[in-house]
């Protein structure tokens, strides 16, 4: 008999990768069966009852809620102190001694008390405005790696650092690269002649791990939020940062990389990069545009690289191609690798389905099923709301991939995985185990299910981009280094080879 104990806590906020790893730790407390700390947000309360905890009405999202399941009374009371020493091991602060100065208690005296030249922001969206704000009028560049922001913030930020001759990258900035230091999620790639901008923050991984397994650096890259592009926001960030590279001695040239723009906006933009003065070159999405890597080959040609042969883990157990009955599934973790996989995928096979479409009827609902070619961006705002991003915690996309695998309408799995600063430490075991099971469970159904996996990263990164794709393809995954390549080879098993 099972005991169950579930404690909330009212106004108790901690952010989300703090409570990701203490569950992590709670869940490994001999005798315990379950266990989720976090936020009693929307999303959150829904996971914590698909895990058959009854949490309260009463409970909301600025509350924390602690749930232990264990074999006994004894193993629920060891989790539940664990959960205590684990949050307060990470609510303690250092306390000055008598006559120290108190440390900052504001963004803006933070980067006022130091030469800071950037400020980091990661709070809940509703919080993050103010902090950036604070941060712009102390005379620091902001990156906010917060989503849900508004577009009406997001102008107002960025005509503030305008104002101010400093730089907001983001919201929703994930990735950059400043003077070789890696903020958010980046990889550990080679420096190099060729400045970045990223409208965009996989797509910009994407980017700069195939230069590097091509043998060329960057010299900085410098992200501004995926909407940046869009007519709302008029490139406001994306001119400033194409001015500071172009100022930028290291830098000889800049690739734009962008999920799919605005028309008009890439047109001004294009006609702007044309008197900086040096070769601006794009790799932004979009129909009847080039995918990432060919947008990258372009460039490599352009400067007078050589295009390699781009690595690729192929599994011996592939099915002949055109053998699989069934529709595409696509479960991505980075929104600009969805939107790239999607746009390859739409000239083979028609319309495909997303959370994230490329046009509006074709959006899912909120159950995010259809029996048709799909593909989910676990990364888009929609369901990070209260949790880790999922190449930090990537438990939603798991559960997608065990019901995918017992869906007799799924034909074949492209997965996209990115390593580099910021992500899982050690996600491929754990996603080696879900193909695997993911494969068997189909294989008991009487299927066969084709694994396809991007692996975005480079030999630098502390996962290890070779030891990361041996041990997918140890469970029989496909894996390649080109997002491109990837939906190239997922489609041929379904006849639809682009």
């Amino acid at each position: 008999m099972t005991v169950t104990k579930i404690d909330v806590r009212k106004g108790a906020y901690h952010d989300s990768v703090t409570l990701l790893q203490v569950s992590r730790t709670v869940a490994g407390t001999p005798g315990v069966s379950a266990a989720q700390v976090a936020m009693a947000t929307e999303l959150n309360v829904e996971v914590l009852t698909s895990m058959g905890f009854d949490i309260p009405d009463t409970a909301g999202p600025n509350d924390l809620v602690v749930a232990v399941r264990g074999d006994d009374d004894a193993a629920v009371a060891a989790g539940l102190a664990k959960a205590d020493a684990e949050l307060s091991a990470t609510s303690k602060g250092s306390a000055g001694g008598f006559g120290e100065a108190p440390p900052p208690r504001t963004t803006g005296s933070a980067v006022r008390s130091g030469s800071t030249e950037v400020a980091m922001i990661s709070v809940p969206g509703r919080f993050a405005t103010a902090e950036a704000l604070d941060a712009i009028a102390a005379g620091a560049s902001v990156m906010l790696f917060s989503d849900n922001v508004s577009v009406e913030d997001e102008v107002l930020l960025k005509d503030a650092a305008a104002q101010a001759d400093v730089l907001v990258m983001g919201p929703d900035c994930g990735t950059a690269v400043i003077g070789g230091v890696a903020l958010g999620f980046a990889n550990v790639v080679s420096a190099g002649p060729i400045g970045m901008v990223a409208a965009s923050g996989t797509g910009a991984q994407q980017i700069m791990c195939l230069l590097d397994a091509a043998g060329v650096g960057i010299s900085n890259c410098l992200g501004v939020g995926g909407r940046d592009l869009k007519s709302a926001v008029g490139a406001r960030s994306t001119r400033q940062a194409l001015a500071a590279l172009a100022a930028d001695e290291a830098t000889s040239s800049i690739v734009v990389v962008s999920k799919p723009p605005d028309e008009e906006v890439l047109v001004d933009l294009e006609a702007y990069a044309g008197g900086l003065g040096l070769p601006v070159r794009w790799a932004t999405l979009g129909a009847g545009r080039p995918d990432l890597t060919t947008a990258l080959e372009a460039v490599l040609e352009a400067e007078g690289h050589a295009v390699p042969e781009w690595p690729k883990w192929l599994s011996d157990n592939d099915p002949e191609a055109g053998s699989i009955a069934g529709s595409l599934r696509g479960l991505f973790c980075g929104g600009t690798l969805a939107d790239d996989a999607m746009l390859l995928a739409a000239d083979a096979l028609g319309d495909i389905r997303s959370n994230i479409p490329l046009r509006d009827d074709l959006a899912l609902g909120p159950g995010l099923k259809h029996d048709g070619h799909l593909v989910i961006d676990f990364g888009d705002d929609g369901l990070t709301q209260g949790r880790a991003h999922p190449m930090i915690d990537p438990t939603l996309r798991m559960e997608r991939i065990a019901a995918e695998a017992l869906d007799p309408t799924c034909g074949v799995l492209l997965l996209d995985l990115v390593l580099g600063f910021g992500a899982h430490q050690d996600p491929a075991g754990e996603l080696a185990e879900a193909i695997r099971a993911a494969k068997q469970s189909a294989r008991t159904a009487g299927r066969e299910l084709p694994v396809v996996v991007s692996l975005t990263g480079t030999e630098g990164d502390p996962q290890g981009l070779t030891r990361t794709a041996e041990t997918l393809a140890a469970a029989d995954a496909s894996v390649f280094l080109s997002n491109r390549d990837a939906t190239r080879h997922a489609l041929s098993f379904l006849g639809s080879a682009s």
